[in-house]
């Protein structure tokens, strides 16, 4: 997304000490970041992000210079040299300090993990703004991410991560946490406004997203009379094979019966494609037909942190739940297609 203001597209750079300040922001979105440099003179300086950021990922390896003077910004290292116009300091905005008081700790790798798995549920449909969020909310065992894109709900839990307050937290600044500021340890803190995270690295500020969040917990039976346990190897080769066929207008049937699952895609004008994955299936019913967006199925599938897959299913019309064996922190509920 192109930000608004041309001064958006800059970094400001702050030079004091031995420290490098560098501090990146869409107003909805804020990356600080700090290194240790040496320092020939102090001063602060807004030079084009993009620019800036492509010059020196050219650069050979090896020490590299930034001096600032007559409007301009030189990049210099081991031979190359870049000159970018300078952007003004005055213009960018003013964010003050980050304040991470009463903020709680958490494990970098779970947190970044339980992350990404709850963002494949939410929506990138910016008119609908509630579902392009991941909802955290406390709970008694600590966290729970929950995003839904009304076609699906991915639902995850981070025990001992226990927060003050929920909020509704953008999913596309989420998703640059594990690029920009993630380390084995950090902060998390829910404001009135803003989610926050920090590290060593530096720290993410994220703007809430206002609105309800739509009661999703009532679309979570606690049971269901039909299940079927196969590999998630299998089951995403047999996809990736089905999707060769498939497109996202056109459903995978799956089958699920005594001795795993038939997976079975139809398209006119191509063909089809069918097979049989291993498993074992216990149900009140001798076998369920059901449909799914083989996209949606696969990136579901794809998230889950486990060896084995459990499809729960009710009847073809019903929202099915597809997770981990022997594991009930990730829940990935989705709607099926109807045929």
């Amino acid at each position: 997304m192109r930000p608004a203001q041309a001064i958006l597209q800059g970094v400001l750079c702050e030079v004091q000490g031995n420290k490098l300040k560098v501090t990146g922001t869409d107003l909805e979105m804020t990356v600080r970041t700090t290194t240790e440099v040496e320092v020939l003179e102090e001063g602060s300086i807004v030079i084009p992000a993009r620019l800036a950021s492509e010059a020196i990922k050219k650069m050979p390896v090896g020490a590299v210079t930034l001096t600032s003077g007559d409007g301009e910004v030189e990049i210099m290292g081991a031979g190359p040299r870049f000159s970018l116009r300078e952007l003004p300091v005055d213009e960018f905005p003013h964010l003050g300090e980050v304040d991470f008081d009463g903020a709680v700790a958490a494990e970098g790798d779970q947190l970044v993990a339980a992350i990404a798995q709850a963002t494949v549920g939410a929506s990138i449909d910016s008119a609908r703004p509630i579902l392009t969020g991941v909802l955290f909310e406390k709970d008694d065992e600590g966290l729970r991410l929950v995003a839904t894109d009304s076609y699906r709900l991915a639902v995850r839990k981070v025990p001992g991560v226990s927060l003050a307050e929920s909020g509704l937290v953008p999913a596309r600044g989420l998703r640059e946490l594990s690029r920009t500021v993630a380390a084995a340890k950090m902060e998390v803190s829910i404001r009135q406004r803003e989610a926050l995270f920090g590290s060593s690295r530096g720290s993410l500020t994220l703007r809430l997203i206002e609105g309800t969040f739509p009661n999703y917990r009532q679309l979570l039976p606690e049971s269901y009379p039909n299940r079927v346990v196969v590999t998630k190897e299998g089951l995403l080769e047999a996809l990736g094979r089905a999707s060769l066929v498939a497109e996202d207008h056109i459903p995978v049937r799956l089958r699920l019966m005594e001795g795993g699952v038939e997976v079975t895609v139809t398209r006119q004008d191509v063909g089809g494609e069918t097979e049989h994955i291993p498993g074992e299936y216990q149900g009140e019913a001798e076998d369920v037909m059901i449909a799914f967006n083989p996209r949606y199925l696969t990136e579901g599938v794809s998230a889950i942190d486990s060896d084995e897959v459990q499809i729960e299913v009710t009847d073809g019309l019903k929202p099915s739940v597809i997770r981990g064996v022997d594991d009930d922190r990730f829940t990935y509920l989705l709607m099926p297609v109807r045929i």
